[in-house]
Parts: C-alpha cells; structure tokens; sequence
C-alpha cells in the first residue's frame, strides 16, 4: 500500500474567463469533491489560492486550488506543502491532459511533466515525487493549436465523458486518499475510453 494522499491540488487557471475551459478539469474535480463533502472553498493568502478541508478515510484531507494560474501552479503548491508539513509523496494534483481522450482519469504515482506546464512548476518547486490523476481532453491534433485548445470549452459532446471521467474518479476517492493505488489504478486504467 503507498502513502496516505493529505492534499489534493486541482489545477486550473483563476477567474470567470477559464472556469469552464479544458484546462481547468482539476478545478472541476476537487469542486465537486468539496461540494460532496459540504465544505467550501475560501482564499487563503498564504497559499497563493483557495482552500478548504475535509474528513475522509480517517484523516483530514486537505484540497486546494492555485490562484498563480496554471504555468506557476508550484508556487501554490509548495507554500501550502511547507505550512501544511505535507511531503510530496503525499500529494495528489489532478490536472487536464491532453494524450488522454475525454472519458479518461488514470493515476500514477510520480513522472515526467509530459509538456504540461502546471506540472513543470511544481517539479521544479518540490520534485516529481507526487501523485497525479490525469484527466483526458483530447488533443486537437496540431501542436500549434494546443494553446487556444486548452483555454476552450470543451464541445459538447466532449463533455459528458468528461464528467463521466470525474464522477468515477470520485467514486475512489477514498481508496485513492487511502494509499490503495494498485486498486485504483486496475479500476480505473482497466476501463475502456
């Protein structure tokens, strides 16, 4: 069994502009996962975002959201690790990614940044040693298109197995928070896209 998960860091970029784009999945999950558990989000200056806490799985789960949008996403990060005493191994960040088709979530422990600048900050702040659960969108097709891709609603028909992806991810939240990753890896890396 790995780690116990104490944070979990949706990424996303800040304000009304980019709330419904692809690239702000990660806010989309620990949203509803809050949502779910009756807590609320709220500014918190020290953690360059918003926060809240949580029970679950035995412990007090922590969720946050960067406000330094999505290319300086460590900077979040690593304020709310060193004043939460939280080890990267310890945290999961659930970010967008673009080599998944929409309906995908997959988990992993540690790897590359993939190009993705979120994850590309926070390696360089507290190194690579976190958990990730990726959330399909879908690529465009053309890597000069990546950026307007990203910063888009998803279409419509895009959107459903996106939810879909969220919604089961969800579901094994607790496991997840746990540090029971095989199981959760089966589960979800087993289902078809």
């Amino acid at each position: 069994m790995a780690e116990r998960i104490d944070l979990i860091v949706g990424l996303g970029n800040p304000g009304a502009e980019y709330e419904r784009t692809r690239h702000n999945v990660g806010f989309w999950l620990v949203d509803r996962l809050a949502a779910q558990a009756g807590t609320a989000f709220r500014r918190e200056a020290k953690f360059h975002g918003h926060a809240c806490q949580t029970k679950l799985a035995g412990g007090t789960l922590h969720l946050l959201k960067p406000s330094t949008f999505m290319n300086r996403s460590g900077t979040a990060v690593a304020a709310a690790s060193r004043y939460l005493k939280i080890e990267p191994a310890a945290i999961l960040v659930v970010h967008d990614d673009l080599d998944l088709p929409p309906g995908t979530a997959r988990l992993k422990r540690g790897g590359g940044h993939g190009g993705h600048n979120g994850l590309r900050d926070i390696t360089g702040q507290i190194g690579a040693e976190f958990a990730r659960l990726r959330l399909g969108i879908g690529h465009p097709g053309h890597a000069r298109e990546v950026v307007n891709y990203v910063l888009e609603p998803p279409r419509a028909e895009e959107r459903d197995p996106i939810d879909d992806a969220i919604d089961r991810a969800l579901a094994e939240i607790a496991r997840i928070v746990s540090g029971e990753f095989d199981i959760v890896m089966n589960t979800l890396n087993r289902r078809a896209s």
